[in-house]
């Protein structure tokens, strides 16, 4: 094998060791989030808005993420967020200061802000011929072991570690387990086929023209509605189920089985664009998600079923927005841009959906009320779907 079919296996396995780890660090939080309650004395409603921490970070650094990767390189800053992510976990769950919560959170949100724009660009760069399947993969590897660490958060913070409860603050570090291995397969790849082409990613003109390009206006809106769609879900379905009269593990393999039906989803995708229904498979997606809302209203009891319904709408939805991304870009510079400014867009979104559900609930008592909030999201999804399933580029130039 040449240096260059080593270099592509390299790079195949770290952005899938990267995609494993993308999203271990955020949703292993929700089915602790009452044991961190009750051991800091915060309220639940208060560690809701913790939960949109990353959110908000991804709103306010994806737009900058355009900038750092145009001046330093797009792998260079792979690699900083990388280590900007392992150090964000280690420091949410050092003993001692409360504080050392919410900082470590809006660390790995900054980190994650990076990964999650360039990443679709790496993808549209790296592999042309494969953006949906290997997007595909990327989002199924992203969703199902996001979704496994979730259902084994809880059983690793009941672990007796001589004679002592392990906790929450163990139980999230094991999040950022597969973090050393990405850093090292990402390493070995830039020392092995480093590119000087990287060092200037995305001339300035496309940074500031997208802002007025109607599909990228589309590829946001759609980017936000799934976002906010979805973290709305992993966040609350645990005290969703704790609620019914589940216990705290069960509701932590509620999240696991939500994430992993996604990864069907996610894997569907490719075929579906390859089909008759390519022009309406963004609008169709949400339709599974209003079913699972539904049940989760009016028969609670199945939350299980109601969970795999959203799962697969979250999961395929996920896939078909990181895919618009890179097909709606001439290229990967535009990608790049393209990825910034929805995923920024996006995240303001999706971080007001996530803290808004919370604090419609702490309002009204209830669930009814939250998952009506939770439809309309669907519902907006599905019209922004319809309009941006049309075979149009973004062209800032």
């Amino acid at each position: 094998m040449g240096s260059r079919g080593r270099a592509g296996v390299l790079l195949f396995l770290a952005v899938c060791v990267i995609a494993a780890n993308m999203r271990t660090t955020i949703t292993g939080l929700g089915p602790l989030l009452e044991q961190i309650s009750a051991d800091i004395g915060t309220p639940l409603s208060v560690l809701g808005v913790l939960a949109s921490v990353p959110l908000i970070a991804w709103a306010l650094i994806s737009p900058v993420a355009n900038d750092l990767s145009r001046r330093f390189g797009l792998t260079r800053v792979m690699m900083w967020a990388l280590i900007l992510l392992l150090v964000g976990t280690i420091v949410r769950s050092l003993p001692g200061l409360v504080a050392n919560l919410w900082v470590g959170t809006a660390v790995i949100g900054a980190a994650l802000a990076l990964m999650n724009v360039l990443m679709p660009a790496v993808i549209r760069r790296d592999f042309p011929l494969r953006v949906p399947q290997m997007t595909g993969l990327y989002s199924a590897l992203l969703g199902g072991v996001g979704a496994l660490m979730a259902g084994m958060v809880v059983p690793i913070s009941n672990i007796e570690i001589g004679g002592t409860r392990a906790g929450w603050r163990i139980a999230l570090l094991s999040m950022g387990a597969l973090l050393p291995l990405a850093i090292v397969l990402w390493g070995a790849w830039q020392r092995s086929y480093d590119r000087p082409r990287d060092r200037r990613v995305v001339p300035e003109r496309i940074k500031t023209r997208i802002w007025s390009d109607p599909v990228a206006w589309q590829v946001a809106l759609y980017m936000g509605s799934q976002s906010a769609a979805f973290y709305i879900l992993v966040t609350w379905i645990a005290p969703m189920s704790t609620s019914f009269g589940h216990s705290e593990t069960v509701g932590g393999f509620n999240v696991m089985i939500y994430q992993m039906v996604g990864l069907l989803g996610s894997l569907g995708v490719p075929f579906l664009l390859e089909g008759s229904l390519r022009r309406w498979t963004p609008m169709l997606l949400p339709s599974l998600g209003l079913v699972g809302a539904v049940g989760l209203i009016f028969a609670p009891d199945f939350i299980v079923v109601w969970a795999i319904m959203c799962g697969l709408a979250a999961g395929s939805s996920l896939t078909m927005a990181l895919t618009l991304m890179a097909e709606r870009a001439q290229d990967f510079k535009v990608a790049v841009s393209l990825s910034g400014m929805s995923q920024g867009v996006g995240y303001v979104l999706s971080g007001l959906g996530a803290a808004g559900f919370g604090w419609v609930y702490a309002a009204v008592g209830n669930w009814t009320v939250p998952l009506l909030m939770y439809i309309a999201i669907l519902l907006i999804q599905g019209t922004v779907g319809f309009a941006v399933g049309r075979e149009r580029l973004v062209r800032p130039h």
